[in-house]
């Protein structure tokens, strides 16, 4: 293989790091069956939030794959981050991994990475849940993010331990663990990097590509982020290119779809495998 990993390939969504040249990436693989699934978390979050569909496919014997994007999660940083970047870091890790013609499973701003590969490599499908082509940032993401790697960089030299503890306890309600993986859950990240690395994907536009797979949309009824008009406006201009391309909104969830609704995104997984 072109790249060296320090430890054998893991089975657990603990993973291990997998230098790719200019960086090293927290990786977990598992092989199995083809297609792999390979997912793609997106911003501020990492691996972790793909545990319930990890688990599931993990359980059925398919080859998966999730890891923390650059600037995310246990993953190296970069001093400047670009979707093009984070594009070359996954195929450098398909390659390493001799991955070919994946599902690409991708949430939010996730969602450029796999359609920026998609357009490049043959691809078996893509699922694209509460994400798409543009219009991506809401307005208030911009002055939030800006605030809060202020809040983070001041927090890394002055406050870390206790505010780590206020933002565990008060910003987000943490999923359950793996039983394997009790110490870890879906926190908010408490260091400035993936703050910052969030703004390579500001005004981000792939409405003119052209996809030679189908793309299944999941939406949530309550996503303030990505509604589901945006999904339904993204699958009119998909169904020239490929009528087999579906939208599917989910009632009364938000943002983190596969974790508020994992059933449907892992049906709609299955359903790209038959």
């Amino acid at each position: 293989m072109p790249y060296s990993s320090a430890i054998e390939e893991p089975i657990t969504l603990a993973g291990t790091q997998i230098q790719l040249r200019s960086v090293a990436l927290q990786v977990a693989y598992a092989p199995g069956r083809l297609p792999a699934i390979v997912f793609v978390h997106g911003g501020l979050g990492s691996r972790y939030n793909w545990r319930l569909q990890w688990k599931f496919f993990r359980a059925s014997g398919q080859a998966v794959l999730a890891y923390d994007l650059a600037g995310h999660g246990d993953s190296g940083r970069y001093q400047r981050y670009s979707v093009g970047r984070h594009r070359r870091d996954l195929t450098r890790l398909l390659r390493h991994f001799q991955i070919e013609n994946p599902i690409l499973c991708c949430h939010s701003y996730g969602v450029p990475i796999g359609l920026e590969w998609a357009k490049r490599h043959p691809t078996r499908a893509i699922i694209a849940i509460a994400g798409g082509t543009h219009d991506l940032t809401p307005w208030w993401e911009i002055p939030a993010i800006k605030f809060f790697a202020l809040l983070w960089g001041f927090a890394e030299r002055v406050a870390g331990h206790h505010l780590h503890r206020w933002q565990q306890h008060v910003l987000i309600a943490a999923l359950s663990s793996d039983d394997d993986e009790p110490e870890r859950s879906n926190d908010l990240p408490t260091d400035p990097h993936p703050y910052e690395a969030i703004e390579a994907f500001w005004g981000y536009d792939g409405r003119h590509h052209e996809f030679d797979c189908p793309i299944t949309i999941i939406t949530g009824s309550s996503d303030p982020m990505f509604p589901p008009v945006m999904g339904h406006e993204w699958l009119a201009r998909l169904q020239h290119q490929h009528p087999n391309s579906t939208h599917i909104t989910v009632s009364d969830v938000g943002h983190l779809i596969m974790a508020e609704a994992p059933d449907v995104v892992n049906d709609a997984i299955l359903q790209s495998l038959v």
